[in-house]
């Protein structure tokens, strides 16, 4: 199919909060949303603008909402990509952060190894890490990996592995990493992703560091850890 997205619809197809970013733009913070999320803003958001005062497009593509970051949506983020660099001028060495919770981290991690324009950095909150066992972890998943890897070649579990962070630790770029997890998380276990990923990325030889949020759930950082997350992604860009 033909490429549909240009400047003038991109508020169809993603927010991104270039309205307000003071310039020139420094870099860009892609952010991934969860499983199932379906959302579309129609005014700034507050991380919008905390990226906009530093220079920095905030920029959440609107994936299928079951995508798990498959082929199509790597695509679709980097055409995104393509349209914003055209339209600003943006050389191929502006920074890109990769971020997001949940099935958003899991897709920032696996569009940080397969996007066109390699991020500087990924910064992940409660990531679902093993994809593999994910499948098995709770009876509302087998229809959307399914769904999502449904035109990919070979097996499931195939299929499966080529999708899982965990599995490709050692195939991942020399970037950094920045993993939070909160160890009271019922819907994506900490020991059986967060751990066992962070433990794969050292031994290949990866920058990561590991913020655990104790007692907190799914995705439920504390003000300072939040607030320590969106450090990483902004700092990433304004280093460079």
């Amino acid at each position: 199919m033909e490429k549909l997205i240009t400047m003038e619809n991109l508020r169809n197809f993603a927010y991104v909060n270039d309205r307000i970013c003071k310039k020139p733009i420094r870099g860009v913070v892609l952010n991934f949303f969860g499983l199932g999320c379906q959302a579309m803003y129609h005014e700034e958001t507050e991380d919008g603008k905390f990226y906009a005062e530093q220079g920095i497009l905030y920029v959440t593509p609107y994936t299928n909402p079951w995508a798990w970051m498959n082929r199509q949506s790597v695509d679709y983020t980097d055409e995104i990509l393509d349209v914003l660099f055209a339209a600003y001028g943006l050389g191929e060495d502006t920074p890109v952060v990769s971020s997001g919770g949940s099935m958003g981290g899991m897709a920032a991690l696996i569009y940080t190894k397969n996007a066109k324009r390699t991020p500087v950095a990924c910064v992940v909150n409660c990531p679902v890490c093993d994809t593999v066992f994910h499948f098995t972890e709770r009876v509302d998943l087998p229809r959307t990996l399914y769904s999502a890897l449904w035109y990919e070649d070979g097996s499931l579990d195939q299929a499966l592995r080529a999708a899982s962070p965990l599995h490709l630790a050692a195939e991942m770029p020399k970037v950094s990493y920045h993993l939070f997890h909160c160890d009271a998380d019922t819907a994506v276990n900490i020991h059986s992703h967060s751990e066992k990923f962070v433990e794969a990325m050292r031994a290949a030889g990866q920058s990561i560091t590991f913020d655990i949020a104790p007692g907190r759930e799914h995705c439920d950082l504390t003000e300072e850890l939040t607030a320590k997350y969106k450090q990483y992604c902004a700092e990433a860009v304004l280093a460079r």
